[in-house]
């Protein structure tokens, strides 16, 4: 195995989007800003779609421009679902990347985003286009990488035609993102083996949702067939409510740092104190 800098992104997006009760924008801001002193690569923030779709985050823009990110290093992401959202994002000066969920999966694509893949990998193209002209990178999120809830077929093969798809498109990272926590570790070193070979084109990552009970196998797995970027969120809440009516929740970042520090030394980015009352903050951000 070579040896892996861990990319960490932390997503208080996938966490918060499945909560029924709205939670209080100032509320928001207080634990995002939090997040950022902790030292994370990323934080997935929040997203740029409809309020009815998700309206848990109908104040994202109110929130971002309430943050201050003049004393960290920590990027900023967020999700956006089609063109509309993609404009929206790119006029943000403090967003480094967009996100955008894609499936191989045709029955989930239809129920996440009411678009074909097909007709999906138009309106990228498009996406890619215009994060490039406002220098921003697109990260795409491969939802169902690992499997489907609904019968249809599922290979590694369906994962790399498709990596091979969004390198053409020009994306900068793909997420294998398991949306229903199905993953084991013979699936996800299937999953990342199979395009293993397009890591000198475009980045490659795992977004896992997974029983805190078989997590840190799951990122052991992942660390061993040389993966180098990771989703969590604190705690493990979240999930995907377009998927299924139990969300199954994202792999606690707790968990993550834990396993991963026992391969690798290089955590000096990660502030342990401000990521413990990190911690500390969500158990009551999250009512936990």
């Amino acid at each position: 195995m070579r040896n892996i800098i861990p990319y960490i992104t932390e997503c208080p997006r996938d966490a918060m989007q499945g909560i029924q009760e709205f939670i209080p924008t100032d509320k928001k801001i207080s634990y995002l800003q939090s997040l950022l002193d902790v030292g994370f690569d990323c934080l997935d923030f929040g997203s740029f779609v409809s309020p009815k779709a998700i309206p848990q985050l109908s104040d994202t823009s109110d929130v971002l421009d309430s943050l201050d990110v003049s004393n960290t290093n920590t990027s900023l992401l967020a999700i956006t679902a089609n063109l509309r959202g993609v404009e929206e994002a790119v006029e943000k000066d403090k967003i480094d990347f967009i996100g955008f969920p894609l499936s191989i999966n045709e029955t989930f694509q239809y129920r996440n985003t009411n678009k074909s893949i097909a007709q999906s990998l138009v309106e990228l193209e498009s996406i890619a286009h215009i994060c490039r002209s406002n220098d921003k990178k697109l990260v795409v999120y491969l939802s169902m990488a690992f499997g489907n809830p609904y019968g249809d077929v599922h290979n590694p093969d369906m994962i790399n035609e498709m990596t091979k798809k969004l390198i053409e498109i020009g994306t900068h990272r793909i997420m294998l993102s398991d949306t229903i926590g199905v993953a084991d570790t013979v699936s996800i070193e299937k999953s990342y083996s199979s395009i293993k070979e397009h890591e000198d084109n475009i980045a490659i990552g795992m977004h896992l949702h997974s029983d805190p009970n078989t997590a840190s196998n799951k990122v052991l797995a992942a660390l061993e067939t040389g993966c180098q970027y990771y989703d969590g969120a604190i705690l493990g809440i979240g999930g995907c409510p377009m998927a299924k009516d139990e969300l199954v929740g994202n792999i606690p970042t707790e968990i993550i740092i834990a396993t991963l520090k026992k391969k690798s030394a290089i955590f000096e980015k990660i502030n342990e104190e401000k990521f413990e009352l990190a911690v500390e903050q969500a158990r009551s951000f999250f009512n936990k």
